[in-house]
């Protein structure tokens, strides 16, 4: 095992830093595209959410689901605290399936975001509106909760690619000395 030197230290405390504020920035602006215009748009929190928790820890991916949970609570106008708890659990989900069963692939990534979202969606459904067995309710979900599940689905691939290009440039790569890589080669 290499030593690091305190310049690469101060490289890589450097680069996650970046990354983080990055991500956050992201985070809000993906909030605001959530709080205007019409109640048919994606719901842009649920990807990056998801796109944080695939390529980090589950203690990273827990606080990360439950702010972008609270934050899309404030978005959806919807009981504070429920989609953080629906959120936090599908990140720490996903954070442990990527680790040790998943690669991180765009496939795996589309997959599990269009389950999460339709999970999503569809508990939002049936908690807000047919647990109270209104008339013709079911168009409700056909109608708005699928759109939003489709326009969610289809916006996660430019969310990829945004939280792509910031890890590609700023996630720090593990390098291995000469001596590890004859050992383990």
């Amino acid at each position: 095992m290499r030593l690091k030197t305190p310049r690469e230290k101060r490289i890589l405390y450097t680069k996650t830093t970046v990354r983080w504020i990055l991500y956050y920035l992201l985070i809000f602006i993906f909030f605001t595209i959530m709080t205007s215009g019409t109640y048919t748009k994606p719901m842009l929190l649920v990807p990056a959410a998801l796109c944080i928790a695939i390529g980090n820890d589950v203690m990273a991916a827990a606080v990360t689901g439950a702010v972008c949970g609270f934050l899309t609570d404030m978005a959806c106008g919807r009981l504070f605290g429920y989609h953080a708890v629906l959120l936090t659990i599908f990140c720490v989900a996903v954070s442990l399936a990527f680790e040790l069963y998943l690669r991180n692939k765009f496939a795996n990534y589309l997959w599990v975001t269009a389950i999460v979202s339709f999970l999503q969606c569809w508990l939002d459904y049936n908690f807000y509106y047919e647990i109270w067995d209104y008339e013709d309710v079911s168009r409700i979900f056909f109608h708005v909760s699928m759109k939003v599940w489709i326009y969610t689905v289809i916006s996660s691939v430019v969310v990829y690619a945004l939280y792509r290009l910031i890890n590609h440039f700023l996630m720090p790569k593990e390098h291995l000395s000469i001596e590890e890589a004859i050992k383990t080669g």
